[in-house]
């Protein structure tokens, strides 16, 4: 039987794909963008949703009930990214990307969370990132909205034990989307040439590896497959294997090693 579904973030990139895929499956999909005009043509049901705001949310979310009477799966994906020093990084900027990344998150979760537990079944998929496994340079407080998706969904599965609701965290990997080209990038802002070509040489490193990503379509049809799945597991790394072997290798090695590999694939020596 087909489940209600909302997917946030789902005017482009892998919102897009894992909305229209889960449509194609036969769900009640609702994908959400702060602008209708971004959801034009799309297979699913358009929703206006701003994940910062809470008045929009929880009219979203009542308009869904409102309609379909339930809400069975939460896909939160709505995200930005910042990157840019951390050690220039106003808390301005810092706010901005925990604004949408993290507490986008704990604002959806908070509005339908009541209702999966009166129902006694449910299921939060939060779209973390590698990137909330191990610190990646320059993206600091992107690594650390996503470090913080992490220690938010563990809680959260703990609460929800005996609930009947399901908590799963998929970490993708580089994938190519237009995430690339809408990251926010911070002005350098001190004079030292070294950092500041280091700087430029990250930049290039990620949007390099996006470029090369996967096809949002291979996280879709994995999540197809976990939203169909009785008991999902807590966790999903998706990507390229030379992306997803890294949580391992930070596991087993000893951290100065760990970082240096890492700032070696970011053009940091």
């Amino acid at each position: 039987m087909g489940k209600v579904i909302l997917v946030t973030g789902a005017s482009s990139g892998i919102g897009l794909a894992c909305a229209t895929a889960l449509q194609s499956k036969g769900h009640t999909v609702y994908g959400s963008a702060r602008n209708l005009n971004r959801l034009q043509s799309v297979s699913f049901k358009p929703i206006e949703l701003d994940v910062t705001d809470d008045a929009s949310v929880k009219k979203a979310i009542a308009a869904i009930i409102q309609a379909e009477g339930k809400l069975d799966v939460l896909v939160n994906n709505a995200g930005n990214g910042v990157a840019g020093p951390a050690y220039t990084m106003s808390v301005e900027n810092a706010k901005k990307q925990f604004e949408v990344n993290f507490f986008g998150v704990v604002r959806m979760c908070t509005a339908v969370l009541p209702g999966m537990i009166e129902r006694k079944q449910g299921t939060i998929i939060n779209i973390g990132s590698l990137a909330g496994l191990f610190g990646l340079p320059y993206q600091s407080m992107y690594s650390a909205s996503k470090y913080a998706i992490e220690g938010y969904s563990q809680s959260l599965r703990m609460e929800l034990r005996n609930t009947g609701v399901k908590v799963v965290v998929i970490n993708p990997g580089d994938f190519k989307t237009g995430f690339t080209e809408s990251r926010e990038k911070t002005a350098f802002g001190i004079a030292n040439p070294q950092l500041e070509t280091e700087y430029k040489a990250a930049v290039a490193s990620m949007e390099k590896d996006e470029s090369i990503g996967q096809s949002p379509d291979v996280l879709a049809a994995k999540l197809c497959k976990i939203v169909d799945t009785a008991n999902p597991a807590h966790r999903y790394l998706i990507g390229a294997f030379g992306q997803t072997i890294a949580p391992t290798l930070k596991r087993i090695l000893p951290g100065s090693l760990f970082e240096k590999l890492m700032n070696d694939h970011y053009g940091i020596k």
